[in-house]
């Protein structure tokens, strides 16, 4: 389960994200504060967008892939009366208890292709990994990696596994081919054989259970077509488990990367 802390002061908005989330800080059962990225139940994308931040972030850490720690934030909505921004306050009102937050990586850099070459291993194993939770928002418009101390670290996966918006379609959906025609990585000539070699045998159901497992009851009730949160959990790990063996088969990539031609 999430670590959970407190929410004691809204610092600002990070108006880059299209959820508006905001920087938070937060104080833990211990009384140490810390700085969080916060993305809020009440944003437009709804609770859907945290539980898909939750799984993807604690598989890709479990893979091995840098992203920044899951925490749980707890809100009390009165923080947002202070609040001049009219977009801000209501959302801080409409976000009371619990919400997400992420590490935040002060003095992190947005991820630039043209000054951060990536090797073709490292690529792979990104692009492997967003093919198999279907993430569409890491593209050279919006490449949603960071660099930090000189690693590279992804964030923003609130867009991946768009077949939880209509279960009925889950299976269908989960195994349609990957479109990495535009993925930031791309150009790199990405090593997706090798990531597929590695990576796919680490995905079995005990681990994709423990991700499910950290998203919060609260998050999950209520879901048509499912009788309690852990039979929610259980479909994303029916959806997820199947396509890890395979979806390597089914990533399109530009043709001149399949040639192998540089940038």
């Amino acid at each position: 389960m999430l670590t959970e802390v407190t929410a004691t002061r809204y610092v600002t908005p990070l108006r880059e994200g299209g959820s508006l989330p905001g920087l938070v800080e937060a104080v833990d059962d211990q009384g140490t504060y810390a700085a969080y990225v916060m993305k809020f139940t009440g944003a437009g994308q709804g609770r859907k967008t945290l539980v898909a931040e939750v799984i993807c972030g604690q598989l890709a850490r479990a893979l091995g892939l840098r992203v920044p720690r899951p925490t749980g934030i707890r809100l009390d909505p009165v923080l947002g009366l202070g609040e001049p921004d009219q977009q801000v306050q209501a959302l801080l009102k409409a976000s009371g208890g619990l919400n997400l937050g992420m590490d935040f990586l002060s003095g992190a850099l947005g991820f630039d292709p043209l000054a951060y070459p990536i090797d073709p291993a490292e690529a792979g194993r990104v692009v492997w990994f967003d093919a198999l939770v279907n993430n569409v928002d890491r593209s050279w418009r919006n490449p949603n990696m960071l660099l930090w101390h000189g690693d590279l670290w992804l964030i923003d996966h609130g867009a991946s596994m768009i077949w939880h918006h209509n279960w009925r379609t889950a299976e269908t959906a989960a195994a349609k081919p990957y479109d990495a025609s535009d993925h930031a990585l791309a150009p790199f000539r990405p090593d997706v054989a090798a990531a597929a070699a590695e990576l796919a045998p680490l995905v079995t159901e005990e681990l994709l259970a423990s991700a499910a497992a950290d998203v919060p009851d609260e998050w999950l009730v209520d879901e048509p077509g499912f009788e309690d949160p852990d039979a929610v959990r259980r479909a994303y790990v029916a959806a997820l488990l199947p396509r890890a063996k395979t979806i390597h088969e089914r990533i399109q990539l530009p043709e001149p990367q399949r040639k192998g031609a540089t940038q």
